[in-house]
């Protein structure tokens, strides 16, 4: 029986006993495996591991009890002679049988046992030349040491896009150390719990690895003095602080704990792809007490989740991680360390590749939340009717669409080795027997058994030296400070200080070498933009190698607080060629200082040049503009007030004529009135007067066309004189367009200048620049 890669032989269908495939990817959504004690998961497990690894997918084991480090025991031929060393004694007595004899059985079994699932030596041979197993032994030298804690490297990742993924893992690995320890703390109120994180994120964010030792180290004097919003001593005094360190220390200093910091170091890239061949990393834990199987998980598991993260994303399954017996590491009512890393995994390891197969005795102990994230359950003989109760519930969820089909059934008379497998978004359930393991499994390694498997793969550990009686060695000689000119104090940074990492201090070293904390009282004077500011520069010079140049000199406010008189046990001082004990020296770096300041520190301001104004000390762009403004507005008033003047007369003087006309045309026009009037009424009489006399005559006539002529020229003179008026009203409706458009010119004219603004720098010169005080401090270095 063969395979291509992808695809999974781990069983044979119950009803036609055909090879039960499943394929790889499936695995992205995860999947839980669920049976009572002797129900054949452990061994179905296998075989999900051995076809993982046969599809070159490296896989990372957890192995609380043991057994799955028989994934190492794997013979192709299965000759006697390869597993009589693993025959168990105690069996071959109960049989009446020498363990040469329960081999050559126990061999003919196997090779009967394989043929009949189809599974040939060459498909064996092709597992073992192809893959790397390894068994870890955390806390232990038996197999392969893991250096747990030995390095706390910073991951590499930026916090700015992954600050999240790298709180998880600061939090999982000081949940992870407190529990070893004893010590109950919550990680979002818990004092211990946050000033260990505080103090891992504080190495990380500046790129630095971590050791425990260091860690511990920085618990009395941590590199800051806040925590939140409160001094460091009000949230956690400094008595409890050393308390918390004298009980850390107690854990480093128990001899048992040196194999936690013997062996490779945690590294899961390392762990799964550091091999030619396909890696299966199986981490033995079942020496290790349940506080110490927890300590491992979660800070195990809280590097694989940072490792995910770091990962290309992919739809196929790139590396399976496989977690025996997850009883009390994801519980549905309690919040271990453990189960944050193992909920994060199956949220979002799906879209690198990355699966994860949670096993059980118990469903009712795996929170429902991980069950239902998983799209693979696998289900055998279960020991409860509450146990097959949750089975039932969780897959009913899991499948609304397709249904359960005699499930509580099935389950029921589901016989030893036998399982059933139901996939999301995939009709019905399918019933089958698990396949034979390639690998011989002998069941629960001891650590005899694992160091016999892993000789020659584990590093030799050096025994510490003994001292030689006859030569001891000399007591440290005293360190004494180097000497310093008069009058110039001295001190040594304190690692609390908030700006130690800025100018390259290292909180744990105990080499000093010397700066300068520098107080300066500066005078910018400039009388065209009305300055006037006196400002106090505080700065620090560090490397002090004689020259003030751009890169050592920091400005930054430093107070008593930043500086201490005490320095680390061992300490050494580094001073080169400095003469710190010659006042010239000194003298010479307040004059360095100064030629510095003066090429480099500038007093910006902002200026509007049309405007001719100048910001004041402090005042903000914003404010500038707002001010500039106003001005404009002010003159722009100003101007328009006196344009206004000027064209008021000619206003005036139009308004005058324009009444003048005014009046004219109404006078003209009640005299063309009357003319008119006086034309009807005298026409009329004189007409019927000639015609009642009786005399043939044609002066009435005449007097009427007279009168007639009359009227004409009285309204002529009336459109005359309208025309004169319309001519005024133009002449100030021009006019006023003219000042309104002189003022819209005034307006745009001034908005322009405020729009005109410019930073302007003030410089130094070296009578507005006196050094205060200088004094020498000690700062630690790597």
């Amino acid at each position: 029986m063969d395979t291509k890669k992808g695809r999974f032989y781990i069983g044979r269908d119950s009803a036609t006993d055909e090879p039960l495939i499943y394929k790889a990817d499936g695995l992205t959504t995860h999947g839980v495996i669920v049976g009572m004690t002797g129900s054949g998961k452990t061994g179905l497990g296998v075989n999900v591991i051995e076809e993982a690894l046969l599809s070159g997918i490296p896989t990372l084991v957890i192995d609380p009890k043991g057994d799955l480090g028989n994934i190492g025991l794997i013979f192709p031929e299965n000759r006697p002679e390869d597993l009589e060393p693993w025959m168990d004694e105690a069996k071959a007595k109960r049989k009446g049988v020498t363990t040469q004899e329960l081999a050559v059985e126990e061999s003919a079994e196997r090779i009967a046992d394989l043929a009949e699932d189809e599974i040939t030596q060459e498909r064996i041979g092709r597992l073992r030349d192809s893959t790397d197993v390894t068994i870890y032994t955390p806390g232990s030298s038996a197999g392969v040491g893991l250096n747990i804690l030995g390095s706390l490297e910073a991951p590499e990742l930026d916090f700015e896009t992954s600050g999240e993924v790298i709180r998880d893992e600061i939090e999982g690995i000081v949940s992870s150390i407190l529990v070893l320890a004893g010590i109950e703390s919550d990680p979002v109120s818990g004092p211990e719990h946050i000033l260990l994180a505080t103090i891992v994120e504080t190495w990380w964010r500046q790129g630095k690895d971590l050791d425990l030792a260091n860690l511990v180290a920085q618990i009395p004097k941590p590199p800051f003095r806040k925590l939140g919003v409160f001094e460091l001593d009000t949230f956690m005094p400094e008595k409890e602080r050393m308390a918390l360190a004298l009980k850390l220390n107690g854990l480093l200093a128990s001899p048992s704990f040196a194999a936690w910091l013997e062996g490779e170091p945690l590294d899961v890239e390392e762990l799964l792809m550091g091999s030619d061949k396909t890696r299966c990393a199986v981490i033995y834990m079942a020496h290790l007490s349940d506080e110490e199987r927890q300590f491992v998980v979660s800070l195990l598991l809280s590097k694989v989740v940072t490792w995910i993260r770091s990962q290309p994303g992919s739809s196929e399954l790139r590396a399976l991680i496989f977690m025996d017996e997850a009883f009390g590491y994801a519980p549905p009512t309690a919040e271990p360390p453990s189960k944050k890393p193992i909920m994060t995994i199956l949220k979002q390891a799906r879209a690198f590749g990355v699966g994860l197969i949670l096993v059980t005795q118990n469903p009712i102990d795996l929170d429902y939340k991980a069950m239902s994230n998983a799209g693979t359950w696998i289900v055998g003989r279960l020991q409860t009717e509450n146990d097959k109760r949750r089975i039932l519930e969780g897959m009913e969820t899991l499948d609304q669409e397709t249904g359960i089909v005699d499930l509580d059934t099935q389950i029921s008379n589901l016989a030893k080795r036998q399982f059933i497998l139901h996939r999301a978004k995939k009709s019905g359930q399918e019933l089958f027997r698990r396949r034979q393991s390639m690998c011989f499994r002998y069941g629960p390694l001891t650590r005899e058994q694992v160091s016999s498997m892993m000789e020659g793969r584990r590093q030799p550990t050096q025994a510490p030296k003994s001292p030689d009686s006859t030569t001891p060695e000399p007591p440290p000689a005293p360190v004494v400070l180097p000497d310093v000119a008069d009058g110039v104090e001295v001190v040594h940074l304190d690692p609390g200080a908030s700006w130690a990492s800025v100018v390259g201090a290292d909180p744990t070293a105990t080499r000093y070498s010397p700066a300068a904390a520098v107080t300066v009282q500066l005078l910018y004077d400039d009388t065209k933009a009305g300055i006037n500011h006196s400002e106090v520069f505080e700065a620090v010079v560090h490397p002090l190698d004689g020259l003030v140049e751009q890169g050592e000199v920091f400005a930054l406010d430093h107070d008593d607080r930043d500086f201490t008189s005490e320095a680390l046990a061992g300490a050494s001082y580094e001073t080169g060629d400095l003469k710190l004990r010659n006042k010239t020296f000194w003298t010479g770096l307040g004059a360095d200082l100064k030629t510095y300041l003066v090429a480099n520190q500038k007093l910006d301001v902002w200026a509007c040049p049309g405007l001719k104004l100048y910001s004041r000390v402090g005042e903000t762009e914003e404010q500038f503009r707002a001010r500039c403004q106003e001005a404009t507005e002010t003159a722009a008033d100003a101007a328009v007030a006196k344009l206004t003047d000027r064209y008021k007369t000619r206003i005036d003087r139009l308004k005058d004529q324009i009444s003048a006309a005014d009046h004219r045309v109404a006078e003209l026009e009640g005299e063309a009135s009357a003319k008119q009037q006086d034309e009807l009424l005298s026409g009329a009489g004189d007409l019927l007067g000639a015609l009642l006399g009786g005399r043939k005559s044609s002066n009435p006539l005449g007097k009427a066309a007279s009168r007639r002529a009359a009227t004409h020229k009285a309204r002529a003179r009336v459109d005359t004189a309208q025309v004169k008026l319309d001519e005024k009203q133009t002449d100030l409706i021009d006019l006023e367009d003219e000042l309104a458009e002189a003022i819209n010119e005034i307006v745009d004219e001034q908005a322009a200048l405020a729009e005109q603004v410019e930073v302007v720098q003030i410089p130094l010169e070296k009578t507005d620049i006196r050094v205060a005080e200088a004094k020498l401090v000690w700062v630690p270095v790597s």
